[in-house]
């Protein structure tokens, strides 16, 4: 989780949240990450899919706000998290 905030951190998207998004396999190994880039643009969520590919399958993903369940310029970021067979999430504290 400190390295989602850390890529929140950097994420430069005003009008919208800095968030920051990262895909750990069952061993504990990043295999994605990624960060919101700006209005219009993929989201850190799928950013980090994309990274991580086949990889997500089964992991853990850990994001700094709640995916978007709406659909917008960008497609519902919490579709994508249900995709991975078995991908699960983890709460932003």
């Amino acid at each position: 989780m400190a390295r989602a905030i850390e890529l929140a951190r950097d994420a430069m998207t005003h009008p919208n949240p800095r968030v920051g998004a990262v895909v750990v396999d069952a061993s504990g190994q990043v295999v994605g990450e990624g960060s919101h880039r700006g209005p219009g643009t993929a989201h850190a969520e799928t950013v980090a899919l994309a990274q991580a590919g086949e990889a997500a399958r089964g992991a853990t993903v850990f994001v700094t706000l709640e995916p978007c369940a709406h659909h917008g310029r960008t497609p519902p970021c919490a579709d994508a998290l249900i995709a991975p067979a078995g991908a699960r999430g983890g709460p932003a504290l």
